[in-house]
């Protein structure tokens, strides 16, 4: 018998796999504060509300009209005021809203400081807001015509809200006169979450200055809406689609900032809420960065990422005019394919190239279809179920392959004796082997590859489908989070840092369904492989790296693989005792070999290589 020694090559492998893997599902490293559930629940929803006016214009008195001629008075006005004349304007508010969406548009600045979901609530059961408590700003910069900056963050605007053929539409206008003035108008359609949203300016041609660009200044940092912050952050991220549609994206996991061209739209994502920026007509240029926040902010829990976008404005004649959109909703395809015009379904994080296309015109439209009709995590056992069926093939082919491994083993086992001394030979030997009898030693890992692509595909699906979020399921009360049987707040260092303050039930059904799976396949067929003693360890090694990486992760992604290895056992054993005759295989085999076998170019070359290595090595 050969002795099985310790392959250094193999074991710097599966380091070298096990990096990878990290790398994979630990971009963004979860913090043990990342993970504890301490964050204080907002105290109140919106105190006001209550108080709104039928006209919904929060405060009634109207600022009064300031002069945009003079800009440093305006930009300066807390500091200046006694010193240019001015009595401290209102600063009331302006309230938006329609039956999905509500917003209150600030007087002064003339931009949302709230923007709540009304559908929605977060993980502890507070209204999602996208926008609150001065985590948001817009606002204009230019410079006047005697070479004085302003920006519209520190003008104050008169609203006036109406309704146009159902409707509703705010006019704020900062007036120098009643002809002169810059105009923010926002309409409102029922049951959108797009508002539409112009800048024009008139008569201020005196004022603006065209030789040098007016800038728009959008900044927004992402509250957090989901009980893991470090979870949430991942899918967290700054997008952006060029005029030729290019969807680029700025970094998840660190800082980042790039400049643009032709931008249409910009998106800030939080994960399965979208703050979206879209205009008809391209920006020419774009500044964009995102800072990441969940290290700094660890302690208050509060926010994931800073992103920032200083975006160009065409000036024509001295005047100012731009057409553009706000989205505030969910990242739902469901919604965002609504507005195919403008492309926003293509901020949803799908993934890149076929994974990307398998969920958005496979998985996407086909669980919509099932969670239709049935519960959702039945819906994912049946999804499932009909995948397996149609790998089934794969399956078969994988199975069938290691049934002839196994049929040559005790011939493969009288090689390694007879050239124990010689590796070279017994290489050469084992591939004439092969050869003869018709069989790869890699055809069972080609049908692995295959499924590659469904395995990446899901792993993006499960945590990015807006369909499950906060979707229950036995014991899981958030298929698109982990679900939790125990947890503690102590911190265990080590464990806390990659396996978290919880257990999840499903990622240990998966590894132990995965572990089953490996020992019909890897298991019985790891002696025949030449050059690989150590193959066992991988039995062991993929279902502790499912069990440490997917207690974090979406707990219908697990309930998928918990299902799917279940029926792929299912599959395996029909194969095994109902279809397959290792009698007739053997037979086959034995045909194989009786028939003359025409070498390809590729097999010749390798046969000379290996004749040419072993010349070399007797000289």
């Amino acid at each position: 018998m050969e002795e099985k020694k310790l392959d250094v090559k193999s074991i710097i492998g599966f380091v070298l796999i096990f990096g990878i893997l990290i790398y994979m599902f630990y971009q963004n490293k979860p913090t043990p504060e990342a993970l504890e559930e301490q964050k204080a629940k907002q105290e109140q929803v919106e105190a006001n509300e209550a108080e709104k006016t039928d006209s919904n214009i929060v405060e009634e008195t109207k600022p009064p009209t300031l002069n945009l001629q003079d800009s440093v008075a305006v930009a300066n006005y807390k500091s200046q005021i006694g010193a240019f004349g001015f009595t401290a304007p209102n600063e009331g508010s302006t309230v938006l809203e329609n039956d999905v969406l509500y917003l209150k548009i600030s007087n002064k600045g003339g931009h949302v400081v709230e923007a709540k979901m009304k559908h929605f609530v977060t993980y502890d059961s507070v209204p999602v807001y996208l926008i609150k408590d001065g985590n948001g700003s817009f606002g204009l910069n230019f410079s006047t015509s005697d070479n004085r900056s302003l920006n519209t963050k520190d003008l104050f605007f008169e609203p006036s809200l109406t309704n146009e053929n159902g409707n509703k539409v705010l006019s704020l206008k900062a007036k120098t006169s009643n002809n002169q003035f810059l105009e923010y108008r926002y309409e409102m359609k029922p049951g959108e979450y797009l508002v539409d949203f112009t800048v024009r300016s008139q008569g201020l041609d005196r004022i603006i200055n065209e030789s040098k660009p007016v800038t728009l200044d959008w900044r927004l940092k992402g509250i957090r809406h989901s009980k893991s912050i470090a979870y949430e952050n991942r899918y967290t991220r700054l997008t952006y689609n060029h005029e030729d549609d290019k969807i680029s994206k700025l970094s998840e996991g660190s800082d980042d900032e790039e400049t643009e061209e032709s931008l249409k739209w910009i998106s800030y994502r939080q994960h399965f809420f979208s703050s979206i920026l879209a205009t008809d007509e391209p920006f020419k240029t774009g500044e964009l960065s995102s800072k990441n926040l969940v290290e700094e902010e660890s302690r208050t829990f509060g926010f994931t990422k800073d992103y920032a976008s200083v975006l160009p404005l065409e000036v024509k004649g001295g005047e100012l005019s731009k057409n553009m959109y706000w989205y505030f909703g969910p990242t739902d395809v469901k919604v965002l394919s609504k507005y195919e015009d403008l492309g926003l379904e293509d901020s949803i994080p799908f993934g890149w190239g076929i994974f990307g296309w398998i969920n958005r015109y496979v998985f996407t439209p086909f669980y919509s279809l099932l969670s239709s009709y049935f519960p959702y995590g039945i819906a994912i056992i049946i999804m499932t179920i009909l995948v397996r069926l149609a790998m089934s093939p794969v399956t078969y082919k994988s199975y069938l392959s290691q049934a002839k491994m196994k049929v040559l083993k005790p011939e493969i086992t009288e090689l390694g004796e007879k050239y124990k001394d010689n590796a070279m030979k017994k290489q050469q030997e084992t591939m004439k082997l092969y050869s003869k009898a018709g069989v790869s030693p890699m055809s069972g890992c080609v049908p692995a590859l295959l499924q590659m692509p469904i395995f990446y595909a899901l792993f993006m699906f499960f945590p990015t489908s807006f369909a499950l979020r906060q979707k229950s399921f036995l014991w899981a009360d958030d298929l698109s989070s982990y679900d939790t049987i125990f947890e503690w707040t102590t911190n265990i260092p080590l464990i806390s840092t990659f396996y978290g303050n919880h257990v999840s039930l499903f990622p240990i059904l998966a590894s132990i369904a995965i572990f089953f799976y490996m020992m019909m396949t890897t298991g019985q067929n790891m002696p025949t492989q030449p050059g690989m003693p150590n193959m066992k360890f991988i039995m062991y090694l993929m279902p502790f790296m499912m069990l440490i990486f997917f207690n974090n992760y979406a707990s219908g992604l697990s309930l998928y693989y918990f299902v799917s290895n279940l029926i792929t056992i299912g599959i395996m054993l029909v194969i095994k005792n109902v279809i397959l005759d290792n009698d007739k295989i053997h037979a086959q085999i034995q045909e194989n070999k009786k028939k003359p076998k025409k070498e390809n170019k590729f097999q010749r070359k390798m046969r000379e290589m290996m004749e040419q290595a072993e010349a070399q090595k007797k000289k």
